[in-house]
């Protein structure tokens, strides 16, 4: 993992410079909140899991990297893809745009949670 750690998180940021950054710093807050990091292949996505705190939810997801209190099953890592996928697509104003549509639109009415896919994302679909 160490020799590759480079390759993943330009496979976690999508290829993109500012949301590597991001990757990075978020994968340090969750070793600080004392998770544990594995790298996804399928998904292309880095998982911290058993953190103690400091995500939403179920988890969060800032960059490539998906950060959460226990192991993730894998329609939520799909789902959390898509928003890597946002991630990189926007940039560090991707935050601003998600909490303003979440401010407007909670939860599954939520633009970017609809495109990640709301049944994978554990939301209730009716």
């Amino acid at each position: 993992m160490r020799r590759s750690r480079g390759i993943a998180v330009i496979r976690a940021s999508r290829g993109n410079a500012q949301s590597a950054a991001i990757t990075r710093l978020a994968l340090v807050y969750g070793r600080a909140w004392g998770g544990r990091i594995a790298f996804d292949d399928e998904f292309g996505i880095f998982v911290c899991s058993g953190m103690r705190g400091g995500f939403a939810r179920g988890g969060t997801t800032i960059g490539g990297a998906f950060l959460t209190g226990r192991m993730p099953a894998r329609p939520l890592l799909r789902h959390e893809s898509v928003h890597a996928d946002q991630w990189a697509t926007y940039g560090w104003t991707f935050a601003l745009r998600y909490l303003f549509e979440e401010l407007r639109h909670p939860g599954r009415r939520n633009r970017f949670e609809i495109a990640a896919g709301l049944a994978d994302g554990g939301y209730r679909v009716s």
